[in-house]
């Protein structure tokens, strides 16, 4: 039996959200190229709580380290050494191409090196005989995208058409500048290319591991607000069509474990810090602290009076079609809620639980609205 109290919700809620992280299959991207080209501002700002940094590195090869977080369904293959002699490139060619191999031969997607990143400095304006061998030896067996790092001025737009002009086997060819780069006091070149660099990805990564992609990116929240819509359409959809029973008032509390489910999935789709007291904001913001929670009764005594026609409806019975504009409203308010939970967050940022339970009431009062005027 589902808790109906504010806090058993919070409890359901935050649980179910760990499971459904926990379901996700790491998607797992080799980064590659030379010492000092970026990676590590590359990875930081494309992926969710400074991986670079705080990630934990575990070598796997003599020039090739594993990095994870907890929390985060993602493996980052970095290597090094790529600028050394050409007996020590040789050797971690193989290493590269034996290790790709190897996760292969296991059968198992989950290990399968998903994407590649291939980088080079745009600056140097010239790639090397040994980086198109490399880049179409990896090229056979898994896709690459080549990702022109440090890009501004002219010139790095040039160097991108003569690498085009050499027809290479990769996915993409996309430049990017990670972080501003600081011209003077007063000036600095914004970053850019990080939002196609996503895009790029996302598309040729197997359909197993694009959501964990999507949980773990931070570039393009309105990526993970479409993923949202479309899988919280699909669930009401589902479990509210035509055919759903018509169910009385008194039972109107069977919504909770569906409706938990579904906000747990959409918390797991944006990927924020999970957090107890940011979910009873929102608990709050309708349901209250004290009472049956903003699931369920609380809908249907304290929210139906919102939509034009139907009332109270006490003693009576909830239809499919009205359950369906609550349980839509609930969705699509909690994903807008995310969407700025999670901007900010990634910013640096942060709302306070007031705050988060105003945004959250007033759009679902909205939503409620314009639910019912589209039914």
């Amino acid at each position: 039996m589902v808790n109906q109290t504010a806090q058993g919700i919070i409890e359901d809620i935050f649980n179910k959200t760990k499971e459904e992280i926990n379901k996700l299959m790491p998607v797992n991207i080799m980064i590659i190229g030379k010492t000092g080209i970026g990676k590590s501002t590359l990875i930081n700002n494309v992926f969710r709580e400074n991986l670079a940094e705080t990630g934990i590195g575990q070598p796997v090869t003599q020039h090739l380290r594993k990095i994870t977080k907890k929390g985060i369904p993602l493996c980052i293959y970095d290597t090094k050494g790529l600028e050394l002699k050409e007996e020590v490139q040789e050797e971690i060619i193989k290493e590269i191409n034996g290790k790709i191999n190897e996760l292969y031969l296991k059968g198992n997607e989950q290990d399968y090196i998903h994407a590649i990143w291939y980088c080079i400095n745009s600056n140097s304006n010239r790639i090397e005989d040994l980086e198109i061998e490399l880049i179409n030896s990896f090229a056979a067996n898994v896709p690459v995208i080549l990702v022109l790092t440090q890009s501004f001025g002219e010139s790095s737009y040039e160097f991108k058409k003569s690498i085009e002009e050499l027809n290479l086997n990769v996915k993409a060819i996309q430049t990017v500048l990670a972080e501003p780069f600081k011209i003077s006091k007063d000036f600095s070149i914004p970053s850019h290319g990080l939002k196609e660099l996503v895009g790029k990805t996302y598309e040729v990564l197997p359909e197993a591991v694009k959501k964990s992609f999507n949980n773990a990116q931070k570039v393009d929240i309105e990526k993970k607000v479409k993923e949202a819509r479309v899988w919280s359409t699909g669930y009401i959809a589902g479990s509210f069509g035509a055919g759903f029973t018509p169910i009385p008032f008194s039972d109107a509390a069977i919504l909770v474990p569906m409706q938990i489910g579904m906000l747990a999935h959409i918390t797991a789709i944006f990927g924020i810090s999970l957090d107890k007291a940011l979910l009873s904001g929102i608990v709050a913001s309708i349901g209250g602290s004290g009472g049956a929670a903003f699931l369920g009764r609380y809908i249907v005594s304290n929210l139906l009076k919102l939509i034009p026609g139907v009332g109270t409806v006490v003693g009576g019975l909830i239809s499919g079609s009205t359950a369906s504009i609550l349980t839509t409203a609930l969705a699509f308010s909690y994903i807008e809620v995310m969407a700025k939970v999670a901007e900010a967050e990634y910013q640096g940022k942060s709302y306070d639980n007031e705050q988060i339970a105003k945004m959250m009431k007033e759009m679902y009062e909205e939503n409620l609205k314009n639910n019912h005027a589209y039914a």
